[in-house]
C-alpha cells in the first residue's frame, strides 16, 4: 500500500541533540548523495560499486543503495507502473536523506526515469548535498550488456513497461556529471567523478585518482 501523505498531519519533526554537522565532524568528511541515473545496462551499478570501493578504502563512510537490492526489501511491495516507480524513487530519496543526515556519502543506482522524480529527490537536499550523475549510454549498447536478457524479454513483450522499450526515459536536463560509458571505462568514470568532487570541495585533495581530472569540472552554484 502506498503511503497516504494525509497521515502526516498529526506528526511533528523531532529534533535531535546530535546533528548532521556533528556526525560530519566525527567522520572527518562531508556527506552527500551521488544520484546515478540512466538506462538499464548503462553501467550505474558497476560504476557506483567501484566508486564506493575507492572511497571506502580511503576511510570515507559510504553506503550504496542499489535498485534491485532495495526492490527486494524495502520496496518489495511496488511494481513498475508510473505511480509505483515514483513511489520507489520517493522512498529511496527519503532513505538517502537519512543517510546524508547520518554523515554518510550515499550512492544510489536507480534508473529513475522521470525528470520530476529526480527533481523531487534533489529538493530534499541542500545545493551541495545532491550530485546527479547521468550515466549516458546508447540503448543499442545497453542491450548488448544484458546478462539477464531483460531487453530481449521486453522486446518480445514478456516484460511490460520496460524503460527504453515500452516505457519512457526522460534524459536529465542539467545533470551535475555526465558519463559516457560507451566511450569510457568504469575506472575513467570513477576518476571523472572524483575529480569533480574534489573540485567542488566535497572531497579532500589527498585523492590521487582525482587530482588529474579536477580541473575538468565546472563550478556548481553553492560549491566552494
Amino acid at each position: 500500500m502506498i503511503y497516504n501523505m494525509e497521515d502526516s498531519h498529526n506528526l511533528t519533526w523531532q529534533s535531535t541533540t546530535v546533528g548532521k554537522q556533528d556526525r560530519r565532524q566525527r567522520n572527518g568528511h562531508e556527506s552527500f548523495v551521488l544520484w546515478f541515473t540512466g538506462l538499464s545496462g548503462a553501467g550505474k551499478s558497476t560504476i557506483a560499486n567501484l566508486l564506493e570501493q575507492v572511497l571506502f578504502a580511503q576511510g570515507i563512510h559510504t553506503y550504496l543503495l542499489d535498485g534491485d537490492n532495495v526492490r527486494m526489501g524495502l520496496n518489495s511491495d511496488l511494481g513498475f507502473s508510473a505511480t509505483e516507480r515514483r513511489e520507489n524513487i520517493r522512498r529511496v530519496a527519503e532513505v538517502a536523506k537519512l543517510f546524508v543526515d547520518a554523515g554518510v556519502v550515499t550512492l544510489t543506482a536507480f534508473i529513475s526515469p522521470y525528470q520530476s522524480d529526480r527533481e523531487m529527490a534533489r529538493s530534499l537536499f541542500t545545493d551541495t548535498e545532491f550530485v546527479e550523475v547521468y550515466v549516458d549510454c546508447p540503448i543499442e549498447v545497453c542491450a548488448t550488456r544484458d546478462p539477464k536478457g531483460l531487453y530481449l524479454r521486453a522486446q518480445s513483450g514478456q516484460i511490460k513497461e520496460f524503460t527504453g522499450v515500452a516505457a519512457p526515459y526522460e534524459t536529465p536536463q542539467q545533470p551535475d556529471i555526465v558519463l559516457h560509458t560507451n566511450l569510457q571505462t568504469p575506472l575513467e568514470c570513477v576518476q571523472q567523478i572524483l575529480g569533480c568532487l574534489v573540485s567542488w570541495g566535497l572531497l579532500s585533495k589527498d585523492n590521487s585518482l582525482a587530482n588529474s581530472l579536477e580541473d575538468t569540472c565546472v563550478t556548481r552554484e553553492g560549491q566552494r
